[in-house]
């Protein structure tokens, strides 16, 4: 495991949980997440479901251990855990966002599995596991005076990760059942700082003015979109899978953009994504893939090998 200088102690976490708590939109700083907020929560939007308490705490007792688990990971992968990242996911109650929509039915005890692996929503869609989803949301380097878009909304949790720390955070979902369900779970957690839309996430969000610090995309492309390029900011980044859709070998590759406009890639990790559908899969790749502008940074030639 590689060891960092920048250690994280967990009064450390607990100060940044709690400084993002009282900073973060729409959050108070004495609330409390229990087995009645959690009833209150999800019967406000729309998805009811109880616990005992004995299986809110057993829940709850979970939860350290999985944390740790993203901290061991991300200071093996990335050399150390951003603590904003970490006090993120203590933020938010993960067993909020395991719901299956097209049944109807709640799965709030599937949350903090010891071996993390992504969870089924319906309609094809699915919550991606805790690591990748640390991992990719760590790579974004998000910042409080961030604006950031998430293409494939899916259960919500990555959105609900990066407004625990952002500004604001947009998200597109292409699946309309999927997409207005999920539309309704942000309110009752107070994230009032989170916008959603259903549409085509291949076009961005065109009518966010100023354009985007971070574009995260949740789906395997097979390229990056063009008009997700135009919608980044100067200095802006683009975290998007690509690859063939269910096929093995896609790869994550960090975009950035730097103040002339010029678009800089760098191959990651190996990941594997549902497709995005849509726009992506009627369009040709052939002449829609940017490569860097003469005078770009050359990007890593190899990925980081899969986990």
């Amino acid at each position: 495991m590689v060891k960092s200088t920048g250690a994280l102690t967990r009064r450390r976490l607990i100060a940044t949980t709690a400084a993002l708590s009282i900073a973060g939109p729409g959050l108070s700083a004495d609330a409390a997440w229990t087995r009645q907020a959690f009833e209150q929560a999800m019967a406000r939007s729309g998805r009811p479901c109880t616990l005992t308490d004995e299986q809110f705490e057993a829940i709850q007792a979970r939860k350290p251990a999985a944390i740790k688990r993203i901290a061991d990971y991300l200071q093996a992968h990335r050399g150390a855990a951003d603590p904003r990242v970490l006090a993120a996911f203590e933020a938010v109650p993960r067993e909020y966002f395991h719901y299956l929509y097209s049944e109807h039915r709640g799965a709030p005890a599937d949350a903090y599995e010891e071996d993390p692996k992504p969870w089924g929503l319906g309609y094809g869609s699915a919550l991606s596991d805790y690591l990748g989803q640390a991992y990719m949301t760590q790579v974004a380097k998000p910042g409080p005076d961030d604006v950031t878009l998430e293409i494939g909304t899916g259960s919500g949790f990555q959105s609900a990760l990066l407004s625990r720390i952002v500004k604001t955070a947009y998200s597109i979902e292409i699946v309309e059942p999927l997409g207005r369900a999920v539309g309704k779970i942000f309110a009752p957690l107070g994230y009032d700082n989170v916008h959603t839309r259903i549409g085509d996430g291949y076009y961005g969000w065109p009518d966010v003015q100023g354009g985007f610090d971070i574009i995260i995309v949740t789906c395997a492309a097979q390229y990056a979109p063009p008009d997700l390029f135009q919608q980044m900011k100067p200095g802006g980044r683009l975290i998007i899978p690509i690859g063939q859709p269910f096929k093995r070998g896609q790869i994550l590759y960090v975009y950035t953009k730097d103040e002339d406009g010029k678009i800089h890639s760098k191959r990651d990790m190996g990941v594997f994504f549902i497709p995005m559908t849509g726009a992506m899969m009627k369009t040709p790749t052939t002449g829609t893939q940017p490569s860097p502008e003469p005078g770009a940074a050359a990007g890593s030639v190899e990925p980081k090998p899969a986990e």
